[in-house]
């Protein structure tokens, strides 16, 4: 449900301290609601969470959103656009007060091209996405709108943030009538 990294973040957090062009890393804020990145438009960095919580989602054509993932500390976002040199795939928001590393291009392919590390971190964050976004879309099948509202709603007070009722529903695609059904069903229980 909220995706880290903190092996990924490490590395980061030293690449940033030993970096010689104090402009390849820099510290960039965003505040709660501002968009980091915009679905179809081009992407000026790569960036990594260094803190908050950020949502990634598809507006479709007839308007609705899907969430894809909670995003936080660690995550690497803007990698699969810089790869194949593409606009934006999704729009990341922030949901939190976040901040990042943005990576500049030119520095992120001198450094993809001389460090293993790196290669395999990114490999390690592609396969851990195949292994998500196919376990959530079996989960969604095999299991109610109640169960999956109800893990939702543990991470929400875990992570002490409010989720709106149309991301939550965004997440689990679902409409607010079925969302608001499945409120009702575990208030009653």
């Amino acid at each position: 449900m909220l995706r880290t990294n903190e092996a990924f973040l490490k590395y980061l957090e030293q690449l940033y301290v030993n970096q010689e062009r104090k402009e390849d890393i820099v510290i960039k804020s965003f505040s709660k609601g501002q968009k980091i990145f915009t679905q179809n438009e081009a992407a000026s960095k790569v960036m990594l969470i260094r803190e908050g919580i950020t949502k990634c989602y598809f507006v479709e054509e007839n308007e609705k959103e899907y969430i894809m993932e909670f995003l936080g500390k660690g995550e690497i976002i803007g990698e699969i656009e810089f790869i194949k040199n593409i606009n934006c795939l999704c729009s990341i928001e922030a949901m939190t007060n976040v901040s990042v590393y943005a990576i500049s291009i030119p520095y992120l392919r001198s450094v993809i091209k001389n460090d293993l590390t790196l290669n395999n971190l990114l490999l390690d964050v592609f396969a851990e996405r195949i292994v998500n976004t196919s376990t959530r879309a079996s989960y969604q099948q095999l299991y109610t709108t109640e169960h999956n509202l109800a893990k939702l709603l543990k991470l929400q007070s875990k992570q002490e943030i409010e989720i709106s009722k149309e991301d939550m529903a965004a997440y689990l695609g679902v409409t607010i009538r079925s969302l608001n059904r499945a409120l009702k069903s575990l208030n009653n229980n």
